[in-house]
């Protein structure tokens, strides 16, 4: 009876916060659907007893809150969102922190900034109560990092969602949404105020990264340094439009990622290196380095969800415990989606790392038997499986979300991932060592070169195959649920039959 409380309590707060995600419910309807929870409790628990009825209202009491979580969630961002509304299209002037990592890209770079106050018209600056955050684009060589306050004044701008080169409309708005961003400005006028306001942690850290992707610069020539420092931390920013695209085109880009299977490569690498340890203990140095890992790409959110993933797949994996880890994953996805609740349906990157996940601990398993035939030498066999499982559970996502579908993926991923986690721990080497000393860290870096490009070399060759890859810009939204509901039970349909016809 626990287990399926549980199960209620989780599904039944998904299930709110993702309804109202779609479709509005007003302050009043999900005050009603909290009594009419309490009134069924009360019913089934005192006067009918029926264990079936109490689930249900333990069901509709989950789904109440967490309607109300995305509901007051909601208001907050209006309120945020109200504060400049009126000055969108014209001439702004403001002032704030950048409160994150300036985001390089080819031509120029993007900051996040949290306002503190906006200029009158007659000059006056005017504090603001609430701190809506505006994305501004800046010239490349702006000399603006983390921690900075700035003035800057621009045209005020709402984003606009657009539409990708695969066909596909991106929903912009809401992904900016999901971080408390309302606005854009482009290319301000800028005058720096101060810097160290930041994070003293997070600065550090932005820091010790930075000083990394440069000592791996300087051994490691490009592009194959870029590739390194987007293996390792993320780093794919300074990537060419043409790299991206070869990425995406061959169904490498999760490599390049800070996704939750990503991260679980390099802790089971580690896992592997302390074999000789008793298991608790080398689960420990594994799920100790995700966290390193973590720590080491600036602890942003994205990495902070990746690493829980990726701790969570490592532990079901190195157990075999599956469905309790399984427990874990839905108490962490819960308490993610409980401190923001957007990201549930507006941010992919949650998504994919959940969808990876559970794949990982779950299909991987059953997928493996397949791969007998593969040599269990370098891990090739787990590889394969575990390749094979990831691909074949998120193409229905990828292809109702990104709109593309790559036909070389897999031959593409198997040619490279055997050799990703050796050339990742020489990556580490050779960084570390350049913060040292670039003469310790040149054999490091050799090796390193030689590895990134092979693996750039093949992701070239399936990129440039005519066939290899093509768009599917409607992939319909009812398919993508069909094939995730069969592949739902699949997996669990025993236990949801358990769940409604208990034994006994």
């Amino acid at each position: 009876m626990q287990d399926r409380i549980f199960h209620s309590l989780v599904f039944g707060f998904l299930g709110g916060v993702l309804f109202h995600s779609f479709i509005f419910i007003d302050f009043y309807t999900i005050l009603f659907l909290i009594l009419l929870s309490f009134i069924l409790l009360l019913s089934f628990s005192f006067v009918v007893k029926n264990k079936l009825c109490i689930l249900v209202g333990i069901f509709i009491l989950a789904f109440s809150f967490g309607a109300m979580r995305f509901h007051r969630a909601d208001i907050s961002a209006q309120k945020a969102e109200n504060t400049m509304l009126s000055n969108v299209g014209q001439m702004t002037r403001l002032s704030g922190i950048v409160i994150d990592e300036p985001d390089l890209r080819e031509n120029n770079k993007k900051l996040t900034v949290e306002i503190a106050s906006i200029t009158l018209l007659d000059g006056r600056p005017k504090v603001l109560s609430l701190s809506p955050k505006v994305l501004v684009t800046v010239d490349f060589n702006a000399d603006i990092k983390y921690g900075d306050e700035i003035k800057f004044a621009g045209i005020l701008e709402k984003p606009k969602n657009f539409v990708t080169d695969y066909g596909k409309e991106f929903d912009y708005i809401n992904f900016l949404r999901k971080d408390g961003i309302f606005f854009t400005m482009k290319n301000p006028k800028t005058e720096m105020i101060s810097s160290g306001n930041g994070n003293f942690i997070k600065n550090r850290l932005f820091s010790l990264k930075n000083k990394f992707i440069d000592k791996l610069g300087l051994v490691i020539q490009s592009p194959e340094s870029l590739f390194m420092g987007g293996l390792i931390l993320g780093e794919k920013s300074a990537f060419s439009q043409a790299m991206r695209d070869s990425f995406v085109k061959t169904g490498t880009i999760h490599i390049v990622a800070l996704s939750g299977y990503n991260v679980t490569i390099v802790a089971e690498w580690i896992m592997k290196l302390f074999a000789s340890l008793p298991k608790n203990m080398g689960i420990g140095v594994g799920v100790l380095t995700v966290f390193l890992f973590v720590i080491m790409t600036g602890g942003s959110s994205t990495a902070i969800r990746a690493g829980i993933m990726a701790s969570l797949a490592l532990v079901a994996r190195a157990t075999g415990r599956n469905y309790d880890v399984a427990r874990a994953l839905l108490v962490a996805g819960v308490i993610m989606i409980l401190i923001n609740p957007f990201i549930l349906v507006y941010d992919v990157s949650f998504q994919l790392s959940f969808i990876a996940t559970i794949a990982v601990i779950f299909f991987a398993p059953k997928v493996e038997k397949y791969f007998y035939w593969v040599t269990t030498s370098f891990k090739l066999r787990d590889i394969a499986s575990v390749t094979c499982a990831v691909y074949i559970f998120v193409m229905p996502f990828i292809l109702y979300k990104m709109g593309t579908f790559s036909i070389v993926a897999l031959p593409a991923n198997l040619l490279i991932l055997p050799l990703i986690s050796l050339t990742m721990m020489l990556g580490f080497i050779t960084g570390f060592l350049g913060l040292v000393s670039y003469l310790l860290a040149m054999p490091a870096g050799w090796i390193s070169y030689v590895l990134l490009h092979y693996q750039l070399s093949i992701i070239s060759f399936f990129s440039n195959l005519s066939f290899a890859s093509f768009a599917l810009p409607n992939f319909p939204l009812l398919l993508t649920i069909a094939i995730y509901a069969y592949f739902i039970y699949r997996l669990f349909g025993r236990n949801i039959k358990k769940f409604f016809n208990p034994p006994g």
